[in-house]
Order: structure tokens, then C-alpha cells, then sequence
């Protein structure tokens, strides 16, 4: 078989769970953003409810109607674990069914890989530190509970939410440790939130590389990562274009192995007018024109092991850090504990703009500048949470810590912030509300 290059869509599903399940935002009831929007379509977008409920459990028929063709479709799948609380909530119990099809499925797993990501949507430098490991792991425990243990085994790709990639040395190094430490292989990284070890920008988008996360104290780690070039996500995505950037790509020669090119794009799986309209068509004519060489579909985890079958080892991939660590890292004068904070005041007054929070799908995003007034009590829900449940004898089963835990991840989802000031913030501040409550 000669594969020339290869490409993978990946689609991001995201719904918020917000108190509006009442008129008074203290006693409502916690629901699903989408419910709320099929039980008030009179408002603005909300008509789109159900054209999203499709989006959320399309791509199983999509993946079953080529299977049976004898096809060779691919896709990628990122669902929050608010997503798949809310569609169990609200009665869709036939999406997460339909699902199950292409995930549990032998016939059809293997066209269908899923990824991990923070359960509750959370911008990962703007979640306190030990947070980080509570998402990832609340999200894992989510999905088996929904698709089983040996699907929860097969995920090996990590989706950060907005494509989110932290440049504090010591946030990236708890990031990656977490992600390593819950069985992550790689890490879906988008082209500008990276940079060559020397502060130069990414010269090969197209493979793999190893992202370097090193902190304070000088200690090194390091995970596969798989570069989402820079792009309008959902219009790349609608219209199909990795598969036609790929036809134009082909073997080249990466760290001395001769390896097709990989195009990687991520997107909203149910976003916007090409996303609900375009793409199912566009997708069903790249797997009805491709077959299993020349430029064909992979998912991340394929690619991976195919350059590995291929004779390169994950030692010899590329090194990259987060963009900006480079300007970080000229003004560590030792490594010890502090020294990544006292360099960046340096780099503040060195280069006026500087920013620890931007690295994300889009560099004009700010998760915590204007945001005082929700990062406060999310900060102080946080501490209080670890006070009480950080100690051998917690017990982690108990109905208390359980809600505590959910009212924590809640408080951190990055919508409470994505859409401004209102009553997204004030949804934040009752969620923090009833997480103290709940600590009491």
C-alpha cells in the first residue's frame, strides 16, 4: 500500500450546564445549556436546539453508512463530560446509544478515535493547578462509565479546550505530568501556541513532535504532540479542507524517515451554519473519492503508530515549548523554586505586552484579565475544596465530596468567561455559591 499523505478531522462537542432550570438563579435547577435551548427556541439562536441535538449523534451513522460500504472513513471525537452529563440528563440516553455503536463496536471502533479532555471545559491556565488532574480525570471516569472500560483504554489523544496550551513553565510541567500520569500518549496543540526550543516558529507542522515541558526546578518531561495548523477551524473543517490541503503534500523527509505528511484540523462539531449545513456532504464526498492509499484519512493515534512501524522513534521527533517560554527561559538565571515567576517580572518589563494567558485557538483571548470577580470565589472554592478532601482519609465516594467535586469543575468552565460579562458570570458565581454551601 503507497500512502502519499494523510489527514484528520477532528470535532470538538461542547454544551455548558448552567442553573436555569427555574426563574430564581439561586434555587434553579442545574440542566444543560441545550435543554434550555430546546425549551426556549422563541430566543435568539436557541432554534438551532435541535439541529445540534443531530450534530452531537450524526457521525455514527455517517461512520456505520461507509463501513458497510466497504468505505474507510475517519473522524476524531472531543466531548466535554458536561456534554455527556447533560445528553443523559435531559433524556437523550439514543445519542450516547448511537454512539456507543462506533465506539464499542469492533466492526467500527477502529474508524472512530476518541480524545480526552478536562470534564468541565476548563481553560487549562486558568484552572488552579490541582484542578487540572481532577478534569482529566473526572472526564475519563465519565466516559467509561457511559462506553466501558476497554473504550476508555483505547483513548490515547488529548483535546485541550480552546485549544489551550499553558506557557507558565511550572502549569505546563503539572499539565503534562497529569496527562502523562493518566495514561495520555499525545496532545492535540495548535501551530501558533508552540515554538522551536529557540523561540523560531514551528518549521514542520506536518509531523509529529515532542513538547518539552520543563519547570522551576529544572525537571523534564515531555509528550507526543500533533499540530492543528493555524486556520478559521470551522469553515476548514465544514468544507473539508485537510483532506485537500494533504492531496497536495507528500513523503517528505522528517528526522532522516521518509514519512507522508499528516494534516490535522480541529473544529465545533455542531457550531455554525457551515458546520450544521456544509459539512455533512463535504465529508461524505472525501470518503466516497478515497481509498487506503494515496491521500487517505487517519486519526491521531494511527498516524502515530504508523510513523512508528515506519522506523522513527518518538526520541528523534522534533522538540518544541510553548510559545514564549523562550523569552521565559533566557532570563532563569537557576533553577529553584520561584524561579520561573521572578523571570517573567523580568520578561513584563523587558517585552510590555507579554502575556501567560493567550496561547489558545485564538492569541486575542484573555481567560483571567477582567475576570476578578468570578476567579476570586473560584479560587477560594478551590483552596477550601483541597482543605478539606486533600488528606488519606477522605473519602472519595461519599455523596458529599462527589457533589463538592462537581460544583468545583462546574465553576471552571471557560464559557462562564467566553461570553462576558452577564449572566454567564453570574451562573459562575452561584455555581461557587452552592460549591461553599456544599463544603459547609
Amino acid at each position: 500500500m503507497s500512502i502519499q499523505s494523510c489527514f484528520g478531522v477532528a470535532l470538538h462537542m461542547h454544551q455548558p450546564i448552567i442553573p436555569a432550570g427555574g426563574n430564581d438563579l439561586r434555587t434553579a435547577k442545574l440542566i444543560s445549556n441545550l435543554q434550555y435551548m430546546m425549551e426556549h427556541q422563541n430566543i435568539g439562536d436557541n432554534h438551532n436546539a435541535p439541529v445540534f441535538l443531530n450534530c452531537y449523534t450524526r457521525m455514527s451513522d455517517f461512520i456505520r453508512e461507509f463501513a458497510d460500504q466497504g468505505k474507510n472513513p475517519r473522524i476524531m471525537l472531543d466531548y466535554s463530560g458536561n456534554l455527556l452529563w447533560g445528553l443523559k440528563d435531559m433524556g437523550e440516553q439514543g445519542v450516547l446509544d448511537n454512539l456507543r455503536l462506533v465506539t464499542c463496536d469492533k466492526k467500527y471502533y477502529n474508524y472512530v478515535e476518541w480524545l480526552g479532555t478536562m470534564w468541565s471545559h476548563a481553560v487549562v491556565s486558568s484552572t488552579p493547578v490541582p484542578d487540572i488532574r481532577l478534569h482529566i480525570q473526572e472526564w475519563q471516569e465519565h466516559f467509561a462509565l457511559i462506553f466501558g472500560q476497554k473504550a476508555l483504554e483505547r483513548v490515547k489523544g488529548f483535546s485541550a479546550p480552546e485549544m489551550h496550551l499553558p506557557i507558565h513553565p511550572d502549569v505546563c510541567f503539572e499539565y503534562v505530568k497529569a496527562l502523562k500520569e493518566c495514561g495520555y500518549k499525545w496532545l492535540m496543540v495548535q501551530e501558533h501556541t508552540i515554538e522551536n526550543l529557540d523561540g523560531t516558529p514551528v518549521r514542520r507542522p506536518h509531523f509529529p513532535h515532542k513538547l518539552i515541558a520543563k519547570n522551576s526546578l529544572g525537571e523534564k518531561l515531555e509528550i507526543i504532540a500533533i499540530i492543528k495548523t493555524q486556520g478559521s477551524d470551522n469553515k476548514l473543517i465544514g468544507q473539508m479542507q485537510p483532506y485537500y490541503e494533504a492531496k497536495g503534500l507528500g513523503n517528505e523527509k522528517y528526522c532522516g524517515i521518509d514519512l507522508p505528511a499528516f494534516v490535522a484540523q480541529i473544529g465545533d462539531g455542531e457550531n455554525g451554519g457551515v458546520m450544521m449545513n456544509e459539512f455533512p456532504n463535504m465529508y461524505k464526498i472525501v470518503f466516497q473519492e478515497i481509498g487506503r492509499e494515496g491521500t487517505i484519512g487517519m486519526n491521531g493515534t494511527e498516524y502515530l503508530e504508523f510513523v512508528k512501524r515506519s522506523g522513527l522513534k518518538e526520541s528523534s521527533f522534533m522538540p518544541v515549548q510553548p510559545v514564549s517560554q523562550s523569552k521565559i527561559w533566557e532570563s532563569v538565571k537557576d533553577y529553584s523554586h520561584g524561579a520561573s515567576d521572578r523571570a517573567i517580572e523580568k520578561v513584563k518589563q523587558k517585552y510590555p505586552g507579554f502575556s501567560l494567558e493567550k496561547a489558545s485557538w485564538t492569541n486575542d483571548k484573555d481567560w483571567v484579565s477582567g475576570y476578578q470577580d468570578i476567579m476570586d470565589p473560584i479560587i477560594r472554592l478551590s483552596s477550601e475544596f483541597h482543605k478539606k478532601f486533600d488528606n488519606k482519609n477522605a473519602d472519595k465516594s461519599d455523596k458529599k465530596y462527589k457533589d463538592a467535586l462537581f460544583y468545583l469543575l462546574l465553576s471552571q468552565t471557560s464559557c462562564f468567561r467566553y461570553w462576558g460579562t452577564g449572566a454567564w458570570t453570574d451562573y459562575a458565581k452561584e455555581i461557587c455559591r452552592r460549591g461553599m454551601e456544599a463544603l459547609e
